[in-house]
């Protein structure tokens, strides 16, 4: 407890310390709060538009594509948040920033991954809690038991995110390839903002097993209606358990090959 509470504390003036950065340009920031959520209205209006001609979408009725789209900003926006120094860490492998961290009394994957929180992102955290809010009062046959297993299946959502970021910095480390890998990251998974159902086959089992985009996204809101099966829930907490540990493997493999921008 001690020393999770010392993380916290480092993660803290990690955070301030960016924080002071973002906020220099007063007037940069509320154009990028700004710009993020216009795309945010925007999506949404496009998705009033859609229902308001189609009444549905692949069977899903307006609000349950609402909360579909609300969970997967929150959960494309928390990585974002928590994991922003992610998209700095190439810089830090090119200049040798890395060398130094790795001589501090702090585990090898704290300071690339936690190095500082951009709070900027906390606007749309807190937009799209509040559409899921509203989403889900007006859905029909929510549970307290399916209330959990959405809060789970978040939670699995997002431990899946932090094993792609871990991937990230493992080929960083291996190719210094770290901006286009995120990126393609981030490609990937707007192909959830809807429910996968809207792929046909073959594309959405790959989008759903191969690149589990639809268990992140997708996954969630269906346990929320209570249409997920139970063996979706089995396969979600597999891949969420299992990639975590290949991700782990790779960033100690990684790190076993690391030469210094000193050599």
């Amino acid at each position: 407890m001690k020393k999770t509470r010392r993380y916290i504390i480092i993660w803290w003036k990690l955070t301030l310390g960016t924080s002071q950065i973002a906020f220099q340009s007063r007037f940069g920031a509320l154009l990028f709060l700004l710009g993020k959520l216009l795309r945010y209205i925007f999506f949404l209006l496009f998705l009033v538009l859609l229902i308001s001609k189609t009444k549905v979408i692949v069977g899903y009725t307006f609000w349950q594509i609402v909360l579909f789209y609300a969970t997967f900003n929150l959960l494309d926006t928390l990585p974002q948040f928590f994991f922003r120094n992610v998209y700095r860490f190439r810089q830090q492998i090119l200049n040798g920033y890395f060398d130094n961290l790795l001589l501090k009394p702090l585990p090898s994957l704290f300071h690339p991954l936690f190095g500082g929180s951009d709070i900027l992102d906390l606007l749309i955290v807190f937009l799209s809690i509040g559409f899921i809010y509203f989403a889900s009062i007006h859905i029909e046959n929510i549970t307290i038991i399916s209330i959990a297993l959405y809060i789970v299946l978040l939670i699995n959502g997002f431990l899946i995110s932090l094993a792609f970021h871990i991937f990230v910095l493992g080929a960083g480390i291996l190719s210094t390839a770290v901006d286009n890998t995120v990126m393609l990251y981030r490609d990937l998974i707007q192909m959830g903002r809807l429910p996968i159902e809207i792929y046909q086959e073959p594309l959405r089992g790959f989008i759903t097993f191969l690149i589990p985009v639809g268990i992140m996204m997708t996954y969630p809101g269906e346990a929320l209606m209570g249409v997920l099966s139970w063996e979706g829930i089995v396969i979600a907490f597999f891949f969420g358990g299992g990639l975590l540990m290949v991700s782990m493997w790779f960033w100690s493999y990684s790190l076993r090959h690391y030469t210094s921008a000193s050599n």
